[in-house]
């Protein structure tokens, strides 16, 4: 612990990673990770090539979901006494998908300062180029590997109305696919693979296309598949109607067609015209 000027605010600062190209690594998060007086990591030794990269010399430690119970308490120990703490998983943005999430918990209940530092992020990465709909998105995470679990972990998320996020890995993407067809339906997705690394590659189809695209052919790497709502079935009068009418109490009328026409996969200019009769005989 120091009086430089410089060191960050104390505080436990939760810090993305590059998730493949090291240079999007964030100036904050080399500045706050060099002024840290320790840094958590997923895997020290991945940590460590990142740390090099960089010039940071502060010291590591291991935090992961195999010693958390263990060491939480003499981290929340040197938070509480001031200490600069930084929080990284081996790639991307730390609790999603990697531990951390009950750290930050405990922190926050203990009345210490939790700090976003945002950076890169898979999910998020490729929802952005995959063409998906981006305005609502779920994300899952892994599928549970049994298949009895698999299928209920799905069956729950058959009826989101947006775009779903999965992580999975390459031995299992060809058997996952074709188990999300199975139980999404055969859906338009994404199949997004090294992002940002020199093989980058992103792979457009129905699910059952590419299941069968990649039993034939097996990839490597890190995957994201983004999968695309279900589609919605054409809107009877009566639901156009009871929709507007909600909005109309709101919305003005040229608001009120556009919200329609995006919730209900209705003609904007349909709903206009209906919106306008409902608003004169209301």
């Amino acid at each position: 612990m120091t009086d430089d000027p410089l060191r960050p605010e104390p505080g436990l600062y939760v810090t993305a990673t590059p998730i493949g190209n090291l240079k999007d690594m964030t100036y904050r998060a080399v500045e706050i990770m060099k002024g840290a007086d320790l840094i958590l990591c997923e895997d020290t030794r991945q940590t460590a090539k990142l740390c090099a990269a960089y010039g940071v010399e502060t010291r590591r430690a291991p935090y992961h979901d195999h010693n958390a119970a263990r060491v939480r308490p003499g981290i929340l120990k040197q938070l509480a006494e001031g200490a600069v703490i930084c929080l990284v998983s081996d790639a991307g943005t730390p609790l999603i998908s990697d531990p951390g999430y009950k750290l930050v918990r405990a922190a926050r209940d203990a009345g210490a300062a939790v700090f976003p530092i945002p950076g890169a992020s898979a999910a998020i990465a490729a929802l952005c180029a995959a063409g998906a709909p981006s305005d609502q998105f779920h994300f899952a995470g892994f599928a549970p590997q049994k298949p009895g679990a698999r299928a209920k972990f799905l069956e729950k998320l058959s009826t989101v109305d947006a775009t779903l996020i999965f992580y999975e890995t390459a031995p299992r993407l060809a058997e996952s696919l074709r188990a999300l067809s199975e139980h999404l339906g055969d859906r338009k997705a994404v199949v997004a693979r090294e992002i940002t690394k020199m093989h980058e590659a992103f792979h457009e189809g129905s699910l059952s296309e590419m299941a069968a695209r990649f039993a034939d052919a097996p990839v490597k790497g890190e995957i994201v598949i983004v999968v695309h709502p279900p589609e919605r079935g054409e809107a009877d009068e009566a639901e156009i109607d009871d929709f507007l009418k909600n909005a109309l109490q709101t919305m003005r009328v040229r608001d009120a067609a556009a919200a329609a026409a995006d919730a209900l996969g209705v003609s904007r200019n349909d709903a206009y015209a209906r919106a306008l009769v409902l608003k004169d005989d209301g």
